[in-house]
Parts: structure tokens; C-alpha cells; sequence
């Protein structure tokens, strides 16, 4: 599936949002929405032109709905363990296996076929809402150790049937990627989201970006809710409240716990990270989700501030993260 829109479902804007912040455009990417601002107005055209590329080249390295993926390509061609990849797969794999390793395990990349299993095995708008009739069995999940990378030759080693699935990463190493290139290339401040996973890079707006946190990343831009502020690096928000679908007798929703190959038990409906990267806010908020009561202690450790939402809506603040009544309301 292509991940790029065509021009009649973008949306393209040179007004600023506020002062020094241009919206540049909001279209559907990577099965989500991707929107992209800057500080120079002057480098919109370009800014997108980047972004785009990114975006290919991780949809076509790291998709799960496309057969002629990357990803797709070394399940079917399970005779051999060994394989050597594109270097923007590799980067994305030695990321997911990163995450993996921080967090232990709960964001894992060989959920695949776990993920498959449980019904998520295309881009969710293709998703059935309601699929009452279906039994399964949950598939057990063959650990992120599975894999190795050999860096001096871009090889990755793979068990026969593994089935690599990067959601927990992808999009998050895609916006960090292009934010930087989109900084670096063209002189200006700059903020990519991808479903709600926010890279910043460049100088930033006078008071920082302007951020409004909710359960869903499509709302409007103009949407009420909490607003915070952020200068460098990343924030990002996962979420069980917007990808939910009935398999069986059994409410899904897309984040799988690994040690039980099923979706994570809800403690937390919502969870915003705030990092020094993209990549590391992700793998931080999808790690709260799964590992449940204890992500509070977790994330206090680590100084990652992070706002914490339960299925009744109380709202939970760690490691300086401001209140929802301190948050600039819009």
C-alpha cells in the first residue's frame, strides 16, 4: 500500500500557527497521519520532499502490509538464517532490538506472527470491527533475542517462521531520521509526527512546540486539551483506546505483551512520554502500557516525564511532566 496520499487528502498550509511555527502539511502515512511543521517558511517544499522519502523507504523496508517488504521477504525466504539487508533496514532492526533490551523485552520484534494471530494482520482501516465467530490459540512469542546483526556485514540471523513486526519503532526511527535530515539540510527548526510519535530537531519556536496530548493523534489540530512544550528530542503517546477490534469473544487492541502474546492487559489507556528522542519516548510509553501498575516507579527512575492515563481517566504525572491545570489548556 502506498504510504503516501495523493494531493486531494493533503492538507497544505503556509499560515503559522503560531509565532515561528508553519504547518506544513497533514496527510495519511505508514497506516497512520503523518503532519510536518517548521520554523522557515522559506524550506517548506523541501521539508516535505524529505519527510516523503523517509516515509518510502520505511514502508518499503519495514511494512507488515506489504508482501514485497523487506520484512515480508525474509519470512517467505525462510531456508536460510542469514540475510543480508538494506542499510535502512538494518539501522531500523538494531533500533528495535535496542528497545527491546531497555525495556526487557516488552517491546519485542518477533510479535509478528503473535500480532497476526490475534487479527492484526493488515493496516487497520482494513480491519473487520467486529469478527464474533473466530477461535484462535495466542501464539507464543520467540523472543527478540532470536536475532542477531552482524554490523561488519549487514547481515541479520533469523529463525525459520519469525515474523518481524517494527510498529513499536519504525515510525518513531522514521520521524527522528527525517527531523534531523530536515534540520540539517535546511536550516530550521522542525517537528514531524507520525501517529502521534513527535520528533523535534533544529532551533526551536520561542517557549518550544507547542504540543496537545490526547488519546487520539487524529483529532483536529484545534482540538481542547492539555498543551506542553518541547524544545529537542521526543514525545510520544501510546494508546489502547483507538485501535481496538473484536477477535472471538475477546476486545483487541494493537499493543501485545510479549510474555503472554496477547494485548496488554489495560492498566493504562494512554501513556505520553517525553525523551531525548523519538525512538526512546515510543519504546518508554509502549513499554508503560505493557508492563502495567509498575510503569510509574519505571519511568520516575529513569527521569523520563511522562503523563499517565488509566481506563477511569485519572491522570498520573512522573519526573517533572506538568499537571493537567499547569498545562497551557487549548
Amino acid at each position: 500500500m502506498n504510504p503516501l496520499a495523493g494531493e486531494a487528502s493533503r492538507q497544505t498550509s503556509g499560515e503559522p500557527l503560531a509565532a515561528g511555527v508553519h504547518h506544513v502539511a497533514t496527510f495519511p502515512a505508514l497506516g497512520t497521519t503523518a503532519a510536518l511543521f517548521v520554523t522557515e517558511a522559506g524550506a517548506a517544499h523541501a521539508a516535505l520532499g524529505i519527510l516523503e522519502k523517509w516515509i518510502a523507504d520505511i514502508d518499503s523496508a519495514c511494512s507488515r502490509f506489504r508482501p514485497d517488504s523487506e520484512v515480508m521477504r525474509l519470512r517467505d525466504s525462510s531456508d536460510r538464517r542469514y540475510h543480508q539487508v538494506s542499510e535502512i533496514l538494518f539501522e531500523a532492526l538494531a533500533v528495535a532490538l535496542r528497545a527491546a533490551d531497555l525495556t526487557g523485552g516488552l517491546v519485542d520484534p518477533t510479535v509478528g506472527a503473535a500480532m497476526e494471530v490475534i487479527g492484526y494482520d493488515r493496516d487497520f482501516p482494513l480491519i473487520a470491527g467486529q469478527d464474533t465467530t473466530v477461535t484462535f490459540r495466542a501464539l507464543p512469542v520467540p523472543g527478540w533475542k532470536a536475532l542477531k546483526l552482524d554490523r561488519s556485514r549487514r547481515t541479520v540471523q533469523i529463525p525459520p517462521s519469525v515474523l518481524i513486526d517494527l510498529g513499536a519503532t519504525a515510525k518513531a526511527f522514521c520521524a527522528d531520521r527525517a527531523a534531523s535530515e530536515i534540520a540539517s539540510n535546511l536550516a530550521t527548526g522542525v517537528l514531524v509526527s507520525l501517529g502521534g510519535d513527535i520528533a523535534v530537531a533544529g532551533p526551536a519556536p520561542r517557549g518550544g512546540w507547542p504540543v496537545r496530548i490526547a488519546d487520539n493523534h487524529s483529532e483536529p489540530l484545534d482540538a481542547s486539551g492539555p498543551v506542553v512544550a518541547i524544545s529537542s528530542g521526543g514525545l510520544a503517546t501510546s494508546s489502547t483506546t483507538v485501535r481496538r477490534w473484536q477477535r472471538g469473544q475477546t476486545t483487541m487492541h494493537h499493543l501485545v505483551d510479549p510474555r503472554t502474546s496477547l494485548p496488554a492487559a489495560e492498566h493504562w489507556r494512554t501513556v505520553s512520554v517525553a525523551a531525548a528522542s523519538c525512538v526512546d519516548a515510543n519504546t518508554a510509553s509502549t513499554a508503560s502500557v505493557v508492563m502495567g501498575p509498575g510503569a510509574v516507579a519505571w519511568l520516575e527512575q529513569r527521569q523520563l516525564p511522562s503523563r499517565l492515563v488509566s481506563p477511569d481517566g485519572t491522570v498520573s504525572v512522573v519526573a517533572g511532566w506538568p499537571p493537567d491545570e499547569e498545562a497551557e489548556p487549548r
